[in-house]
């Protein structure tokens, strides 16, 4: 037991004063901690074993704050929530959902206008086996801040933001509780309020203040909630509110309400939540659905991960379509916040290829539009969308950043009605620039509907024949060998060299890229507004060119991961073996050049040249 005269680490009542502001707000929360021991009192320390009993506690305290502060992965929280992976602890405990479900419920109240006082909270969960003792823990968050909490049960992510506008439900913010296309061992929150999506900063802040409240409790989660939250079938009412788009912008003219009909649609949903969509929407459309995979949500994943990137996903999705000589088939990932396609001859669609159909789509309907990708597309794809009128800006890496650009340029007078990232997200002007999977289907559906109406015998495939695929593409991964403290210190160093050394000619034949609104300039693709965005993560992309024709031939993005102490870096090339030729150079005469290499594991890089060779 500590002596008397170890000083108390935190006093008798700590007031914290956070100002959290929102465009057109600015309101102050006042946060009162009660301390873990009331009866000790600041006092002069006099003994050395004090001092250390002190040292340790703080860093005991710090590392209770680092480890929610370190569940923050971009705009979203991420960790582990079950045991089960292999060198991994769980970090998505109970306790620490609870600060921070607490946390985001205050946020609100600080930022949001809310005229009826009570603050609403709705929260949707993927089906993850660990789903019901955290969404316990986010309830139980939510009435420490004071919120009234509403259960949507198994949901979609961009439902949950929807439910924030669609009436009578309308509430003040939302919760989806989700990790994505990661293991079933994993999970997560993503955070809503009417404005959209929670942006990276203000999830640190809302990490920062549930990492003081976790760090000081010291107490576990309150299983018992006075006020349990009511529950409500808002997946019925988005269903309804997808199906009228659909009709009203098919206005088919014999059968409107089943605008579908005559339609084979093949639906995988990989045991996520995007089941609803076969059965409480294209089924009731008239759509015939037979043939669809993995509809019923299983939180293990048993068939293969929920992933539109995913080649088995893929594979398997295209089986069924020419199986069944399906019109169309769809892939969604677990949570529905994106999807992929398969056309009626087998032809996967995702990427670049689905970034093309949907600028198709999107240039048809608003010439002259920009559109916004982040900067790992390929040349091909920016020369499609500019023969088709549109303008391409590119844009760095990371969903939430290709979708902010978009809502800035659109604030700045630049139409910009689309804006995915290769990964599959993607948004549109017209649907409240949310990333919604099933959105993006319902557009493709749409589309298939006319051309067919219009006399069309071809599939939606047919949109894009003529986008130029790069022949070669590489991702390569480099750990940055450092202490965990020095590693986003250490990635800059490295991204800023490459950089600098492009800059002084170094590298012959590579030049930074630069494209429409936007260039590369201090550490990333940013922005040319008087308000850019804060930097997430520093990236350059450079465009290669042969060092004795001049020709381009291809492009190097370099890039540090938000969460992880890693540097990927992507490469595309037009002409064979123009991959490897990138990756020696890059190697050779950059790395281990400038000696960077000394603090990066770039075994990757040689055992890719080996290959290669």
């Amino acid at each position: 037991m500590a002596s008397s005269s170890t000083s108390s680490i935190v006093s008798s009542k700590t007031i914290i004063s956070l100002f959290l502001s929102s465009p057109g707000t600015a309101k102050q929360s006042f946060l009162s901690f009660t301390p873990a021991s009331p009866s000790f009192k600041p006092l002069r320390t006099r003994s050395s074993n004090a001092t250390k009993i002190d040292e340790v506690t703080n860093n005991s305290l710090d590392e209770d704050m680092d480890q929610i502060r370190r569940l923050q992965n971009g705009s979203d929280v991420r960790g582990v929530a079950l045991e089960g992976e292999k060198g991994r602890t769980v970090t998505l405990t109970p306790a620490a959902v609870e600060a921070i479900a607490e946390s985001f419920g205050e946020w609100v109240a600080a930022t949001e206008s809310n005229v009826n006082g009570v603050i609403k909270v709705s929260l949707g969960r993927d089906p993850r086996v660990s789903g019901g003792k955290l969404s316990t823990a986010v309830f139980a968050g939510l009435a420490r801040a004071g919120c009234l909490a509403f259960d949507m049960g198994l949901a979609t992510t961009p439902a949950c933001f929807m439910s924030t506008l669609l009436p009578p439900f309308e509430y003040d913010a939302s919760i989806m509780m989700t990790a994505s296309h990661l293991p079933y061992t994993r999970n997560g929150l993503k955070f809503f309020t009417k404005r959209g999506g929670l942006t990276s900063p203000e999830v640190e802040k809302v990490c920062d203040l549930a990492a003081r409240k976790y760090a000081n409790r010291q107490t576990k989660v309150s299983t018992l909630i006075k006020t349990r939250p009511e529950q409500v079938d808002f997946m019925s009412a988005y269903s309804k509110h997808l199906r009228e788009i659909i009709k009203e912008r098919i206005n088919h003219p014999e059968h409107y309400d089943t605008p579908l009909k005559g339609f084979q649609i093949v639906v995988n949903a990989g045991n996520g939540s995007g089941g609803f969509f076969t059965w409480d929407v294209l089924d009731k459309l008239g759509a015939d659905t037979f043939g669809s995979l993995y509809l019923n949500p299983d939180g293990m994943f048993p068939n293969h991960i929920p992933n539109p990137e995913d080649k088995t996903a893929m594979s398997r999705t295209r089986a069924a379509v020419l199986e069944n000589s399906a019109d169309l088939g769809v892939v969604f990932d677990t949570d529905v916040d994106r999807s992929g396609v398969v056309d009626n001859k087998g032809n996967p669609i995702n990427g670049d290829k689905l970034i093309a159909l949907m600028s198709a789509i999107v240039l048809k309907e608003h010439p002259g539009s920009t559109i916004v990708t982040d900067a790992r597309t390929s040349m091909g794809l920016t020369r499609f969308i500019t023969e088709r009128g549109g303008r391409h800006c590119l844009y760095r890496v990371g969903y939430r950043n290709v979708i902010d650009k978009g809502v800035e340029l659109n604030k700045d007078g630049i139409e910009t009605h689309l804006m995915m990232e290769t990964s599959g997200h993607g948004a549109v002007k017209e649907n409240h620039f949310l990333d919604d999977g099933a959105y993006m289907v319902v557009k493709i559906i749409i589309e298939m509907v006319r051309m067919r109406l219009a006399g069309s015998k071809e599939g939606i495939g047919s949109l894009i024949e003529d986008l130029e695929e790069p022949l070669e593409s590489a991702e390569l991964r480099m750990n940055i060998l450092s202490e965990p403290r020095d590693a986003k210190a250490k990635g800059i160093e490295a991204i800023e060299t490459f950089r600098q050394y492009i800059e002084e000619g170094k590298l012959e034949g590579w030049e930074l890229d630069s494209c429409g609104e936007c260039w590369v300039s201090e550490g990333c693709l940013v922005d040319s507004n008087d308000h850019p965005s804060a930097i997430d993560a520093h990236m350059y992309r450079a465009k290669v060119r042969d060092e004795e024709s001049g020709e381009e031939y291809g492009w190097v993005h370099m890039r540090q991961s938000i969460h992880n102490p890693n540097i990927a870096l992507n490469m595309q090339s037009m002409l064979p073996g123009g991959c490897l030729s990138m990756t020696q150079l890059f190697r050779d005469r950059f790395l281990e050049a400038s000696g960077i290499a000394k603090f990066l594991d770039i075994s990757d890089f040689d055992s890719y040249i080996g290959s290669q060779s």
